[in-house]
């Protein structure tokens, strides 16, 4: 049975708990608000893009995956994640460097492992981006994005596949209708 004075103790040390979790809690968020604030990288607009993904290894230039997807997206809000892309483990994650209109991380941490990445901005309608991971097995991920037309609302709205547009019909194509990471 516990005593009251071990009680009292018992209840200042859940309370205190509970404030060193409120105030860990409102810390995370105030640093996802100021990086968003933050952010320094490309704006695109939003609406229907197309994205051809090529994953490669490096030493052989073997290619592993071509993959096509058409998607309603704002690839301002991926680029957000990847530009706060935060430090894993023991992978730090570099600032980018801006150069004309290239944006350069010579390290950035995320589910490949520690990877270089080049964005070339080529418009606000128009974009690649190449990861190359360094290690055992080497490899390079492209990604060849370019927005195509407007998204249909309506039908986003409802969770449908947008309607593709007749040249939209070749091989590994997927529509989907998504406001998240562009592949």
């Amino acid at each position: 049975m516990i005593s009251r004075e071990g009680f009292g103790q018992s209840k200042v040390c859940a309370c205190t708990l509970g404030v060193v979790i409120a105030l860990a809690v409102s810390l995370f968020a105030s640093h996802g608000a100021a990086a968003e604030e933050s952010f320094n990288g490309p704006t695109f607009r939003k609406g229907m893009w197309r994205f051809v993904r090529t994953m490669e290894l490096v030493n052989g230039r073997q290619k592993l995956l071509e993959r096509e997807m058409t998607r309603c997206v704002d690839p301002t809000q991926a680029m957000k994640a990847t530009f706060s892309s935060p430090s894993i483990g023991n992978c730090h994650s570099s600032r980018p460097e801006k150069i004309s209109n290239k944006y350069i991380f010579s390290n950035r941490c995320d589910y490949m492992g520690p990877v270089s990445t080049v964005i070339t901005v080529l418009s606000d309608e128009a974009y690649t981006e190449v990861n190359e991971v360094h290690g055992q097995a080497p490899r390079m991920d492209r990604v060849v994005a370019r927005r195509i037309s407007d998204c249909h609302e309506e039908r986003a709205q409802l969770g449908q596949p947008a309607a593709a547009a007749p040249s939209d019909v070749s091989r590994d194509v997927e529509q989907e209708t998504a406001e998240g990471d562009p592949l």
